[in-house]
């Protein structure tokens, strides 16, 4: 299988958000013709009031159902270009409630997980600036994998990514490749983006596909700015693939064989004692 991370700009203009989305999907598939590709977090909608936030929810459909701008162009995109869509994440209403979501699509745009972010962002980074994420979303309370071409797919988003914990536990669940849509900001991005995903790459012994915003967006009046720099980690903590810092994708082939020989040269799953 191979893998293209999308790299986005995101603002808080939707449609303008979803039409940098299907471009670039577009040109991974015409340069790199992956099977796969992955979007990053709320790559819909970034920034804004919490108000606009909400505004630009969607809730998902039910089975069968036709959802929203963001759910249709997800699996509109599966089915025109023929590859498994993950949606990095956007936001999902349901009904008082918001989250932080990622949903995937396989090649004929049939739904494959949901995924609502469990660790929420409400940190003081190290410029002063505050991020509530809690004053928008509501936190998931479950892992999720899904199948795609033979390999299990484990689900994370962004702040998740400091809690190794989550990360075990998709491994016990067979993943053999895990998704990081992410918006790390810069000041904990270049310092802790790559050394985190290198770290839970080489516990987990999965690849790690970390598609990313990149450069900055407007909260409220105040700029924030994002790290970028989209990777793939492989099992034994390569980066194999990395996104420059403008918007463009990062594609690595994910190998199956080689998830196999390197659990074999350490086999830390039989030797887990707690």
């Amino acid at each position: 299988m191979k893998i293209s991370a999308i790299q986005m700009n995101s603002g808080s203009e939707k449609a303008a958000n979803l039409a940098q989305a299907a471009d670039l999907v577009s040109g991974a598939v015409a340069a790199d013709t992956p099977d796969m590709v992955v979007l990053p977090e709320v790559f819909a909608h970034i920034g804004g009031s919490v108000a606009d936030r909400r505004a630009a929810a969607e809730a998902l459909p039910k089975p069968g159902d036709d959802g929203g701008a963001v759910y249709e162009m997800l699996r509109g995109l599966a089915r025109d270009h023929g590859v498994f869509v993950h949606g990095g994440s956007f936001i999902e209403r349901a009904g008082d409630d918001f989250y932080n979501t990622s949903v995937a699509f396989d090649r004929a745009g049939n739904e494959l997980v949901r995924y609502r972010k469990v660790h929420l962002f409400d940190v003081t980074t190290p410029d002063g600036k505050s991020y509530r994420e809690s004053d928008t979303f509501g936190a998931g309370d479950a892992v999720a994998t899904y199948r795609a071409d033979g390999l299990t797919i484990g689900c994370s988003i962004c702040y998740d990514l400091r809690f190794a914990e989550l990360y075990r536990l998709l491994a016990e669940q067979g993943a053999d490749v895990i998704m990081v849509p992410a918006a790390f900001t810069l000041q904990t991005g270049k310092d802790h983006w790559e050394i985190l995903l290198r770290a839970r790459a080489i516990e987990t012994q999965t690849y790690m596909v970390a598609a990313a915003q990149t450069g900055t967006y407007l909260d409220g009046n105040d700029q924030r700015a994002t790290w970028g720099h989209s990777m793939i980690v492989d099992p034994w903590g390569h980066m194999v693939a990395q996104a420059s810092e403008n918007i463009g994708f990062a594609t690595a082939a994910i190998d199956g064989d080689y998830i196999t020989t390197v659990r074999g040269r350490i086999p830390v799953r039989n030797h887990r004692v707690f």
